[in-house]
């Protein structure tokens, strides 16, 4: 209930108004039945504008760092996260990944929309990153269709240094399924995986047009934490 509360009287409204999002291939996610987003992830805005546009629900995975930040941002984050029925994700160890896929293929099982961002993080730059094989798993796990989708202009509103957002057009695009049902039974097979995933971040930056690194944007980011090391 707290979900379409958000979406259509509290957030989704204020969030068309502001950002006057573009959306752009819609008619490829399915009116019914279970399928992945799988999206780019550029700026917090992204878990927010993708439902504001979506006629279905959709459940995000979500890493657990958004349900525990201090302050009253953090409480207000968790609040809605919560009340969203947004998954938390804890990437602390394998256990707790494994935790993660087992409630995303819940989400699939019921015939819903899960939203994944293979990157695992933000884009600390606008750039697009390689994707980890987790949508992979759950994909051909679930033997679910891909709707890939690219947020452009999510960077320039909300950077990962900006505390506000600055009100600019942000465009979605959503890009025709993907079907892996060619790889039935061979979830298990780590060459794969691989190949499933990188056939989904190319979709991705095709509907993007970003500069891809073939590096994990986690990998950037404790790097850059770390600075030179003299």
């Amino acid at each position: 209930m707290f979900y379409y509360l958000l979406k259509y009287v509290l957030l989704g409204p204020l969030l068309r108004l502001l950002f006057r999002p573009r959306v752009e291939g819609l008619e490829h996610v399915p009116a019914e039945g279970a399928a992945i987003v799988a999206g780019n992830h550029l700026s917090f805005a992204d878990p927010l504008l993708m439902p504001a546009v979506l006629k279905r629900r959709i459940t995000f995975l979500a890493k657990a760092e958004y349900f525990r930040t201090p302050g009253l941002r953090g409480r207000l984050t968790a609040l809605v996260l919560r009340g969203a029925g947004q998954i938390s994700v804890d990437r602390s160890s394998r256990t707790a990944g494994q935790a993660a896929l087992r409630k995303g293929l819940g989400v699939l099982a019921k015939g819903e929309l899960l939203a994944i961002y293979p990157e695992g993080t933000r884009s600390p730059d606008g750039r697009l990153y390689k994707g980890k094989i987790g949508v992979a798993v759950m994909a051909l796990a679930a033997q679910v269709p891909v709707i890939p989708c690219a947020m452009v202009g999510a960077f320039e509103i909300w950077a990962p240094e900006r505390v506000l957002p600055r009100l600019r057009r942000v465009t979605i695009r959503f890009g025709e399924p993907l079907d892996f049902s060619r790889f039935a039974g061979m979830a298990q097979q780590k060459t794969v995986l691989r190949s499933v995933t990188d056939e989904i971040t190319y979709a991705i930056w095709r509907l993007s047009g970003q500069e891809y690194v073939d590096r994990y944007a986690a990998d950037v980011k404790a790097a850059q934490t770390m600075g030179p090391q003299g």
